[in-house]
């Protein structure tokens, strides 16, 4: 399954961000479907000067596909064991933090607690320990969240096609899986260790899930790991030609940036919340359909302006540690957040922005 993988790591390979032009960029936003080339050129510092234009082309393009509607979700963290050495992570094996694993009766009781708050969308994360959070264990909590919650979320470490169909089959819809970063020499230099080294097996999880049967994939570049405009360009052709090989498959993209944690800061490329929106609106007006999440990584600010713009998915009630929704929390978190606010006051903000708040988007059948 590396075709997809070998094609991406050409096109970056050949990528220069600097070769673009104030008419390339031009030239993209005037097209009706951006190719390959016009993405790029909306990533580049050239399209720095562009984004009130960006921004117009991502806002119509974001109404037409999705309205005025933002779905609310929340992470539901039931691990935080783990057995790699990622540089840039709290939960990294050798961070001396407060380890725990919930319980099935805990996992219970928080996903009671996320529920009364109103939401039906949850996602489950473990940290990436096959030992302490076993295939067995994530079907545990999707069997309880599919109790809960119209839809089911998981990031969690990549897992078979089999095991994929079999989360399927506990009720799970969709899949996050993060690159981290899209350079094969960079990824090494940050994992160490661990499982996580495999590049390509990570690459592959999304086409692995879409095979297992999942309705949904998501994907990430966690910015500032390297070059983000190289980084996030991959993360959307890679999104783009799973789409084309699965047209079904629901396609999302998250935007996370680098953050604190507890015992370190990872010291990276620091990227800016203008070139963050950048990215944003790149992916936006590239795949139009496509959801795009922004989490509590980034402040209260920059998450309400935002939704409706280009964002139509966005974390409240946030907990980053082990548990913490019903009981406080077991385990330490994996990096600081940035925007706490609840589900009321996320809901409040949507709506005082004239947006709707969508609880639920999916039934069953």
């Amino acid at each position: 399954m590396t075709g997809i993988m070998d094609k991406v790591l050409s096109e970056v390979s050949a990528l220069d961000p600097l070769s673009f032009t104030a008419a390339d960029v031009s030239r993209a936003l005037g097209e009706d479907r951006l190719g390959i080339e016009d993405f790029a050129s909306l990533l580049s510092p050239a399209a720095e000067r562009f984004l009130e234009d960006m921004a117009k082309r991502a806002g119509e393009e974001t109404r037409r596909y999705f309205g005025n509607s933002v779905s609310l979700f929340t992470p539901l963290y039931t691990s935080n064991y783990c057995d790699n050495g990622c540089l840039y992570c709290g939960f990294s094996r050798d961070n001396k933090i407060r380890r725990a694993k919930l319980s099935q009766e805990e996992i219970e009781a928080e996903m009671s607690k996320i529920a009364g708050s109103g939401l039906t969308e949850i996602l489950i994360l473990t940290g990436e320990s096959r030992k302490m959070s076993d295939v067995e264990f994530i079907g545990g909590c999707v069997r309880t969240a599919a109790r809960y919650f119209k839809n089911v979320g998981l990031e969690v470490y990549p897992l078979n096609v089999d095991e994929y169909g079999y989360l399927r089959d506990c009720g799970a819809d969709y899949v996050t899986v993060f690159q981290e970063t899209y350079d094969p020499a960079r990824y090494a230099e940050i994992h160490p260790f661990g499982p996580k080294r495999v590049f390509s097996y990570r690459f592959d999880s999304q086409e692995r899930a879409l095979m297992g049967g999942m309705r949904g994939v998501a994907f990430g570049a966690l910015l500032g790991l390297g070059d983000f405009r190289k980084d996030a360009f991959a993360c959307g052709i890679h999104a783009y030609y799973l789409q084309r090989k699965y047209p079904h498959a629901e396609i999302s993209f998250s935007l996370p940036r680098l953050r604190p944690f507890l015992n370190g800061r990872y010291s990276g490329e620091t990227i800016s919340e203008r070139e963050l929106l950048q990215v944003a609106l790149a992916y936006r007006i590239f795949m139009p359909f496509s959801g795009q999440t922004i989490s509590s990584r980034e402040s209260r600010t920059f998450r309400d302006n935002i939704v409706g713009l280009s964002a139509t998915k966005i974390s409240a009630g946030v907990s980053v540690g082990i548990g913490g929704h019903a009981e406080e929390k077991k385990g330490d978190d994996q990096f600081d957040i940035s925007d706490p606010r609840d589900v009321a006051e996320i809901r409040k903000a949507l709506t005082d922005r004239g947006l709707q708040p969508v609880f639920n988007d999916y039934v069953r059948v």
